[in-house]
């Protein structure tokens, strides 16, 4: 194997005004000049995270083959091929980085053929280390704007997710779930979240790439289930048509940052053993490319469906399973965090008070009970959309308001010595076994035990 050329990446930065875009970018330089390669090694080498060095466009291939560039520094007068012919066969078997052309002849046809070649900007030699730097500098700018605006419409859509704000609660449930995704955060692991709609997963996914240390990277959430099969290989993995139109894929976009994959077990069974095969390699193949580009990502994966079963009844691959399944995140229901409603509504009330321009209402102890002691089967989601709802009709619906009580239910006193009595009589019934009359009752052993601590028993 030929040894790599020599690599620079940036010490201390100098302070100029070309751009934070700079310091995150590799560059990869292709010239068979040596002075210039070291001209443009010593000007971009302190200012950019890694920059690269090829003498020749077979040696250009070479390195695209084992590392991805932001951008490529391109000459076009080369020994063995022009520069411009070079890049239209690269772009053909899948080459996605920004690419700016030096040359010492701007006549029309260079212009066209290098347009046509994807070629971002042109320099023209002789040129100063200013000018190298600001057309780097717009050539990056470019790539990053494009590709905050297509993650941007891509959240808007309804393709990515909508979750934000922190990950909230005192509740032991929820400090475990935090403890673990502190544990998580500086590992490239892949964590699966499962649990059931409303309980939180993308927040939780959230955090975990907040806390890490891909945190000022971007964070690319996709809704599986809301892409069609027959165009979410094209979304995720990118495309490349005739040899020159391409789109890039979500994962090509999230460069760098985190992936979550939501509703994962929706994936198609030709999707689901492509992206084993990236999970394995750490590169992707978009359709039409015929090189894989390396990939640096951290995947996270979320479901709400019992993937076990899944894999049991044949709609899941087992192998995509268990390489996902590495650590799993399970996400507590909010009657199994009942201690955070409170505080959760108090959040929710606020936000929407202050978004929407209408009064708060008032979370007095009653509503607080009431809100306690519903079953929740939709989580937080359903807490979020009743608060949300009651600040804009100006009232608790009836179930959680006043003397109001829980349609098709006892009041709720009523109901809370009903349960008392029935899991006092189940505990007699098992000894005094609490994990037996869990187990009967088909609830956690915390449960029992939280209750009984309630009870002074």
């Amino acid at each position: 194997m030929r040894p790599r050329p020599a690599v620079r990446q940036a010490q201390s930065a100098p302070r100029d005004d070309y751009g934070e875009n700079l310091g995150r970018a590799a560059v990869l330089v292709i010239d068979d000049e040596p002075g210039m390669r070291n001209f443009l090694i010593k000007t971009l080498g302190p200012r950019c995270r890694h920059v690269e060095q090829a003498r020749s466009c077979a040696e250009a291939s070479e390195i695209l083959d084992q590392a991805h560039f932001d951008l490529l520094i391109l000459d076009n007068i080369m020994p063995d091929k022009t520069g411009l012919d070079w890049l239209e066969e690269q772009r053909r078997v899948g080459l996605f980085a920004e690419t700016i052309l030096m040359t010492a002849y701007a006549d029309l046809d260079t212009a066209i053929k290098a347009l046509r070649a994807g070629v971002t900007d042109f320099v023209l030699k002789p040129f100063r280390a200013n000018q190298i730097l600001n057309a780097v500098a717009r050539a990056l700018d470019r790539k990053y704007l494009a590709r905050d605006n297509y993650l941007l419409r891509h959240e808007l859509s309804g393709g990515g997710g909508t979750a934000r704000g922190r990950l909230l609660g005192h509740s032991p449930a929820i400090q475990q779930v935090r403890e673990l995704l502190k544990r998580l955060a500086p590992l490239p692991t892949p964590v699966l979240f499962t649990g059931a709609s409303g309980t939180g997963k993308e927040v939780a996914a959230r955090t975990l790439h907040a806390l890490s240390e891909r945190a000022d990277k971007p964070f690319v959430a996709v809704n599986c289930a809301a892409i069609s099969d027959d165009h979410i290989a094209e979304e995720l993995f990118g495309v490349i048509e005739d040899g020159r139109r391409r789109k890039d894929g979500l994962l090509f976009h999230a460069e760098g940052g985190t992936l979550l994959l939501d509703e994962v077990a929706q994936l198609p069974e030709t999707v689901q053993a492509a992206l084993l095969r990236v999970l394995e390699d750490r590169r992707i193949r978009p359709l039409g490319s015929e090189r894989e580009v390396p990939l640096d990502l951290r995947f996270l994966f979320a479901t709400n469906a019992d993937l076990e079963t899944a894999v049991r009844d044949g709609r899941f691959r087992a192998d995509l399973f268990h390489r996902i399944n590495i650590v799993n995140v399970a996400m507590p229901t909010l009657r199994e965090r009942h201690e955070d409603i409170g505080e959760l509504a108090a959040l929710f009330m606020s936000e929407f008070s202050r978004v929407l321009g209408m009064p708060a209402l008032e979370l007095n102890e009653q509503v607080l009970l009431k809100l306690s002691r519903y079953d929740w089967p939709g989580n937080v989601r359903e807490l979020r959309n009743l608060i949300e709802r009651s600040v804009i009709l100006g009232a608790f619906p009836s179930d959680f308001a006043g003397e109001g009580r829980v349609t098709g239910a006892p009041a709720i006193e009523t109901l809370a010595l009903v349960e008392q009595r029935h899991i006092m009589a189940v505990l007699d019934a098992c000894g005094g076994n609490r994990a037996e009359a869990a187990r009967r009752l088909g609830v956690a052993r915390k449960t029992i035990d939280r209750k009984c601590a309630a009870w002074g028993i």
